[in-house]
């Protein structure tokens, strides 16, 4: 795991008298994740995931997880967190914030067809539809202000090719925002391994803790450029069809945007670019073992800039 705070099985035992859960029957650490600490958690009442927090703190934890609880009172399967006897959902555990959800069923796929596609799309549809109704506001900590300062602290560590990308994108995209288009709560890292399909189903939305505020067709864009690449870094046309044709026929896309899909496109590769530049270059003691690939999101970055016609796919 990639960050850790070690809990004992007498130790949740103590912090389970909290709330009404039952008996522990069995704790098991989860060996993934690089933001915070998890375990499955197996009591004589169901199963559930137990979650420390390393990053995030005891103040910004009431967004996410009152929106998980609003998504999950509006049909949306995501983690619904369970509330203590005083009817609070955080917690401390062992010095950490800590949170204790419903475990939903299925696994994540690694290689999705066009009807996983069309299932993601269409959930994402429902996602976006049913934060209409979430109160609480949280602008994306990872806009544009972030994507500048990020950029301008791993440029020293590129090359002149692709610090002159970098700063050519961040420019681009400070001439063409995306703030006129529709807005809402986002998932924003709706990446595969944040998806669990039970069978044909998706059976769960995962991994909240980045979600925010924002562009919708941003969030479609993030989804899109994971769930629908080929292996050189560009689009299959064949699943992002699949996907944007399941998305808008419950919530159907403007004609803005449609033309500003290309640029939303760009914005969603140059955002995991520079988080994964950041990640390799800069990371923070203990939080990272394995730094995913930057070169994957440059790859697609520079396909989406080479491009014509990635805005048909939204007429």
């Amino acid at each position: 795991m990639s960050v850790f705070t070690r809990v004992t099985e007498a130790e949740l035992t103590v912090w389970l008298k909290d709330y009404s859960l039952g008996q522990l029957l069995e704790l098991q650490g989860i060996a993934s994740g690089i933001e915070n600490t998890n375990y499955f958690v197996t009591t004589s009442n169901g199963r559930f995931v137990l979650t420390l927090f390393e990053k995030l703190t005891a103040r910004e934890l009431p967004y996410y997880l009152n929106l998980m609880a609003h998504l999950a009172r509006h049909g949306i399967p995501c983690p619904a967190p369970v509330a203590d006897r005083r009817e609070r959902f955080l917690g401390e555990l062992n010095g950490k914030p800590a949170s204790i959800v419903s475990r939903l069923s299925g696994k994540s796929l690694t290689h999705p067809a066009a009807e996983q596609c069309a299932a993601i799309g269409a959930m994402l549809a429902e996602m976006h539809l049913a934060g209409q109704s979430f109160p609480s506001q949280l602008p994306n900590p990872r806009g544009p202000d972030w994507r500048a300062e990020a950029a301008r602290q791993v440029r020293g560590f590129l090359s002149a090719e692709d610090a002159a990308l970098l700063d050519g994108e961040i420019d681009f995209h400070r001439a063409h925002p995306l703030d006129g288009l529709p807005q809402g709560v986002i998932h924003a890292d709706l990446f595969r391994d944040n998806v669990l399909f039970d069978g044909p189903r998706v059976g769960g939305l995962i991994d909240f803790y980045f979600a925010c505020n924002d562009t919708l067709l941003y969030d479609i864009a993030i989804t899109t450029n994971d769930w629908c690449m080929g292996p050189d870094g560009s689009l299959d046309p064949v699943r992002a069809r699949a996907l944007l044709s399941s998305y808008s026929a419950i919530r159907p896309f403007s004609a803005d945007e449609a033309r500003l899909w290309p640029i939303a496109l760009r914005v969603a590769a140059l955002r995991f670019w520079i988080s994964r530049l950041f990640d390799l270059h800069l990371p923070r003691p203990g939080e990272m073992i394995h730094a995913h690939d930057p070169e994957q999101f440059k790859r697609i970055l520079q396909n989406h800039i080479a491009s014509a016609d990635n805005a048909i796919w939204l007429e």
